[in-house]
């Protein structure tokens, strides 16, 4: 039965990477339910302050997700519309050329998005460029938040 609990945390780990980039899954929380379900079934004994820790974590780097485009887009004069056209650019770069088509779509995105908003093309490319920047934070934090806690899964499941 422990191969059946293992084969489920690897497939929730695998899911948290992917959503850590993907806005369509919800990466971190993924990863961590990963560890509480081989914590829970008994395959590993997590201690509280790991779990606790852990949980803060993924929480604050969930939260953050949303926050960090905005204040980027915010610090640079872009809108909510390069924020989604940012969001909209990652899915086409997914889609076409991935990896480097979502960076480079998600940021022609947000350009797009900003020129929407009815910024010229001067201020289009500052705002863009601060909204991918934002964005690009975003992601990363929760790949690399995705990434720690699937190497603790793994310690602990094998």
């Amino acid at each position: 039965m422990e191969w059946l609990w293992i084969t489920l945390g690897i497939i929730l780990t695998l899911a948290g990477i992917a959503g850590s980039i993907l806005p369509v899954l919800p990466g971190p929380p993924l990863n961590y339910l990963a560890i509480l379900l081989i914590h829970f079934t008994g395959v590993n004994d997590y201690s509280d302050r790991f779990l606790i820790s852990w949980l803060v974590i993924t929480v604050i780097v969930v939260v953050l997700d949303y926050f960090i485009p905005v204040w980027g887009a915010r610090l640079s004069g872009g809108s909510r519309k390069g924020v989604w056209g940012a969001t909209i650019g990652l899915i086409v770069g997914i889609v076409f050329f991935p990896p480097l088509g979502m960076i480079l779509w998600s940021f022609i995105g947000a350009i797009v998005g900003e020129i929407m908003a009815g910024k010229n093309l001067d201020l289009a490319l500052k705002a863009g460029t601060g909204t991918f920047i934002g964005f690009l934070a975003g992601t990363v934090a929760k790949f690399v938040v995705s990434i720690i806690l699937t190497f603790y899964f793994f310690q602990g499941a094998f």
